[in-house]
């Protein structure tokens, strides 16, 4: 029985986590000390070593906004991963600056279902093959539907999203490598954990799927799920943590055979700094704290967002901010783009573009209150039965009880019934206002019908550091108006 061996290293979802946290006993995570430990597995290993991402390396840092990542790609070639796919994130700056951002890059990027629609060829290269110490292995690269938001905006950019779709993908890719002796097949997803599971689920065992490793879904594991005889992976979140296989592949059977994996925490009891990422993420830093490291205002305590699906005191605050600045009734703010659990009492502007950092349009548009209740059930709805991950924050006069099964109960309007016939002005994020139809059930061109529907601000950031700079800022506490009777986590 011929036997290998290989490490595989993985991250995901490091949204510009480029610096390390002390804690009471110990420093953990940032790049200096993940890059340090990468490069020393790499160094004392006997075995060969491989490490891999799975997608939203942008985003999170000010230091990614100033330089539109850039400055994050440069920061990815210091870690030196062998290969990489794309998360939702990474089409933040728009698809022709992320094709900019590929040429940037010294490493391989993956993604199998982006294609250009007149040629329907690939937008980016869907697999790829290393051959290290005599194993052949196949990476390809799966990104989630979220994508179909950003690419209504690129009429010649489209994508096949479904779970299905993207099984058959993987089994043709598979397929056309038959003859070739791959000895392990690896997908690179972007999906969420309980979607890498459904894919699982989908492909069929003789095609040879062994790994999947995941992100999106912010998922930190104790141990990889095995599915249909495939091993699911995904390490949470940020820097603190990388996952580690050690792998024994079976050469004869082109299959695992045995394997151990962990999530490895990124401290300084084991992780050394790594001085040339050290210099390069200083030299950035300075640069933006000449530019945005000035105060706007000190808030009257320290306000929290530390689950992003349920009512928090950042949402409320952000949400009741917008409402004032743009008046309207409601203002519904993606818990999602709100990107730190806490703001310190002393807030600058750098703090503002890290915990708020996508810096887009607000639309506005007119339903009566028999439409504003049918939005909030799909919005209840898909999260409480679909594994939908998009909670909405909203203004305090809007306030609504959810029962226990996600049905939505009494709903109220600066304290008074919603009224089923009266015309409600709405505001949301632009990204969001794209993806309206799959989070609360109503489409474009019904809201078209209505009219009116328009920007009403072209800066969402710039909205909020206005108020901060301007008015007093208030207390903002959890107040009831997301009366939620059983919490999401225990549905």
């Amino acid at each position: 029985m011929d036997l290998r061996h290989l490490v595989m290293l993985h991250s995901n979802d490091m949204h510009g986590d480029f610096f390390a946290k002390e804690t009471h006993d110990r420093m953990v995570g940032g790049m200096s000390r993940l890059s340090g430990y990468v490069h020393k597995v790499r160094e004392e290993e006997q075995d060969p070593v491989l490490y891999v991402i799975s997608g939203d390396m942008l985003q999170g840092s000010i230091i990614d906004q100033e330089y539109r990542g850039i400055s994050t790609i440069l920061v990815m070639n210091m870690l030196e991963p062998d290969v990489v796919t794309l998360g939702n994130h990474e089409m933040d700056y728009g698809f022709s600056h992320l094709m900019f951002l590929e040429r940037c890059a010294n490493f391989p990027i993956v993604n199998a279902n982006l294609y250009i629609k007149p040629t329907e060829s690939n937008l980016f290269k869907p697999y790829h093959i290393i051959e290290i110490d005599g194993i052949r292995i196949l990476f390809i690269g799966i990104i989630t539907e979220e994508i179909i938001a950003k690419s209504k905006s690129e009429p010649l950019i489209g994508t096949f999203i479904g779970i299905e779709d993207a099984a058959e993908e993987v089994e043709y890719i598979c397929n056309s490598y038959k003859d070739v002796d791959i000895d392990l097949t690896v997908l690179l997803t972007h999906i969420g954990f309980d979607q890498d599971i459904e894919l699982a689920k989908l492909l069929p065992p003789e095609i040879g799927v062994d790994l999947i490793i995941g992100g999106h879904s912010h998922t930190m594991l104790e141990q990889p799920e095995k599915i249909n005889d495939i091993l699911i992976a995904q390490v949470g979140s940020g820097t603190e943590h990388i996952g580690r296989f050690d792998l024994i592949i079976n050469m004869d059977t082109n299959s695992v055979h045995e394997f151990t994996w962990k999530a490895v925490p990124i401290d300084d009891t084991h992780c050394p700094n790594d001085p040339v990422m050290d210099e390069l993420l200083s030299n950035y830093q300075e640069e933006v704290d000449g530019k945005y490291n000035s105060v706007i205002c000190r808030l009257p305590h320290e306000m929290e967002h530390e689950n992003r699906f349920r009512e928090t005191e950042l949402g409320n605050l952000f949400a009741d901010i917008l409402r004032y600045q743009l008046g309207v009734d409601i203002v519904f703010v993606a818990s999602g783009s709100i990107r730190k659990k806490k703001m310190s009492r002393l807030v600058t502007r750098t703090d503002i573009m890290e915990i708020y950092p996508y810096d887009e349009a607000l639309i506005s548009f007119s339903v009566d209150g028999a439409t504003l209740r049918k939005m909030l059930t799909h919005l209840m709805d898909s999260l409480y039965h679909h594994g939908s991950r998009e909670f909405y924050q909203w203004n305090a006069e809007l306030r609504a009880n959810i029962e226990a099964d996600g049905k939505i109960g009494e709903v109220w309007l600066k304290g008074e019934d919603l009224d089923p016939n009266k015309e409600y002005r709405i505001a949301m994020q632009d990204y969001h206002y794209g993806i309206i139809a799959d989070t609360f059930g109503i489409t474009h061109e019904e809201l078209d019908k209505k009219g009116r529907v328009r920007v009403v601000s072209t800066s969402a950031q710039d909205n909020v550091i206005e108020y901060f700079r301007r008015q007093k800022v208030a207390r903002s506490r959890r107040d009831g108006r997301i009366n939620m009777t059983m919490a999401l986590e225990e549905r």
